[in-house]
């Protein structure tokens, strides 16, 4: 088998700052790699203005000699002078036109501090606005199919809806009893500490009755669904749809919001205001356990509560519960149909179903509390 001859190159000076290279033998692999670095040495030092390369005389070129020649015009664009290539081969040529700039995908240039910081501001924003009218979408879907359903209540599944209202109301009775218990005995404490300087001790009851049944008490209960039931929900779902399992009832013929999400949105809305009803008695209990330690008779702080809390205090705590309840229900679920592949992406959308429930919580309730104002409830 004949000998090809291995890659040489040769730099010749002209008339002004003109340079010729003339590249010989096969560019392959091995060749390039032998005058890559003297090459490239030699041109860095010499810095033409206009640098002729002849490839009349290459035998073979592949990836690696053409990395070579465009690493020659990026040296010659860097230093401000220009690389001519003559005479290359037409099958080298088709190559090289592989590896030009307009058909490469370059890593973006890094930006600087200002602008990166934008850049994430401005990242963080538009994902929070499409979170956020995702939501909504969904949220309006869910309340579609609610109606649809109240039309057809045959198709809704009553075993699941009941099952769910077990897991997310009956079980969570004891956890939301304790709350309520401690949130009354605490806040009564507190508050009578520093009513006792002026002693108004008896005043306590309103404080505490005005507090749980406004705020406190549909909050707390609201909070604990939350974080209870909410990631559950997502969880549920998201095991689901990582499973396939969403998937394979679309390919049914079967909703899943219809088959999955409406059971759990008409148990969370059903179970929270019975849960805040719980939480709220046994805050008064815990109130009244405080009182009694500060000699107030139970009938006395009995009647206190009585005319401090009004029909429209109750009525408007209980309101908030429901709306708190679809926005649980609604978030939980939907993140859980969000849910991605993955070891963490089950644990991450319930993450996410935990604290965007909280923080659309807190927002509605900052919302009714608006509205109550101006309507003098």
């Amino acid at each position: 088998m004949e000998d090809t001859e291995q890659a040489t190159y040769r730099l010749e000076t002209g008339q002004g700052a003109q340079a010729t290279l003339t590249l010989k033998g096969r560019l392959d692999h091995d060749g390039t790699a032998s005058l890559w670095r003297p090459c490239m040495r030699e041109l860095r030092a010499l810095r033409p203005k206009q640098l002729t390369v002849q490839v009349g005389q290459v035998e073979y070129c592949d990836g690696a000699g053409i990395a070579l020649l465009m690493e020659i015009q990026r040296i010659q664009a860097d230093s401000g002078g220009r690389a001519e290539i003559r005479d290359l081969r037409p099958q080298f040529r088709q190559l090289m036109a592989l590896f030009e700039i307009d058909h490469q995908v370059l890593p973006p240039k890094p930006l600087g501090p200002l602008a990166n910081a934008i850049h994430n501001i401005g990242r963080w924003a538009a994902g929070l606005f499409f979170d956020f009218t995702a939501q909504v979408s969904f949220i309006g879907e869910i309340c579609v199919k609610l109606l649809k359903t109240l039309f057809h209540p045959a198709s809704l599944r009553r075993s699941d809806t009941f099952l769910m209202a077990e897991k997310a109301g009956v079980n969570a009775v004891g956890i939301t009893a304790l709350l309520g218990f401690l949130i009354g005995l605490i806040l009564a404490f507190q508050s009578a500490a520093a009513m006792q300087k002026f002693g108004a001790e008896i005043f306590v009851a309103d404080l505490v009755a005005i507090a749980l049944f406004r705020e406190l008490g549909p909050l707390i209960t609201a909070l604990v669904l939350a974080s209870r039931s909410g990631s559950a929900f997502a969880a549920e779902l998201g095991t689901m749809k990582v499973n396939e399992e969403v998937d394979a009832l679309v390919t049914m013929g079967l909703d899943p919001v219809q088959f999955l999400v409406l059971p759990r949105l008409i148990a969370a809305v059903c179970m929270l205001p019975l849960l805040t009803m719980f939480n709220l008695l046994f805050g008064l209990i815990g109130c009244g356990v405080v009182m009694t330690t500060w000699d107030v008779p139970i009938s006395t702080y009995i009647e206190r509560v009585s005319e401090a809390a009004t029909l429209g205090d109750v009525v408007g705590g209980l309101a908030k519960t429901f709306v708190f309840g679809t926005l649980i229900a609604g978030i939980g679920c939907l993140r859980g149909l969000q849910t991605g592949t993955g070891p963490s992406a089950v644990g991450d959308s319930a993450t996410r179903a935990v604290v965007s429930g909280i923080i659309a919580i807190v927002v509605a309730d900052g919302i009714f509390a608006v509205v109550y104002y101006f309507l003098g409830i």
